[in-house]
C-alpha cells in the first residue's frame, strides 16, 4: 500500500436527512464519484461516536492522484450535484490521507 493515497470526504449530517441522504450516496453518488474519479476503490463509513458524521474514502494509488482528482471537471459536477441535492443543509470536507503503514493478520 505504499504511495497509495485516500481522499476523504467527511460530511455532517442533519438528523432529519439521514435516511434520505444514506440511500442517495448508495444508490447514486458513491458509484458517480467512484466512476468519476477514476479511484481504485471507494468505501464509506458512519460515525458510531457521532451519529451525524459520515465519511466516503477513495483509494488511488498516489497522493498527486488524490489532489489532482479536486481539480477535475467531473468533480465540479458532483459538488454541483451535491449542493443542489442537499441546499447547504450537509456541510463536508475534504482531506487527502498518505498511507505510511497497513498490517494485514
Amino acid at each position: 500500500m505504499k504511495g497509495k493515497a485516500c481522499l476523504v470526504v467527511r460530511a455532517t449530517v442533519p438528523e432529519a436527512d439521514r435516511k434520505a441522504f444514506d440511500k442517495w450516496y448508495q444508490d447514486e453518488h458513491l458509484g458517480d464519484a467512484l466512476k468519476t474519479f477514476g479511484a481504485e476503490r471507494a468505501w464509506r463509513c458512519w460515525s458510531k461516536n457521532d451519529p451525524a458524521v459520515h465519511c466516503a474514502y477513495y483509494l488511488f494509488p498516489s497522493v498527486a492522484k488524490a489532489e489532482a482528482v479536486q481539480q477535475f471537471p467531473g468533480t465540479r459536477r458532483l459538488v454541483a450535484d451535491f449542493d443542489a441535492t442537499w441546499q447547504g443543509r450537509v456541510t463536508r470536507t475534504r482531506e487527502v490521507l498518505e498511507y505510511a503503514q497497513a498490517l494485514d493478520p
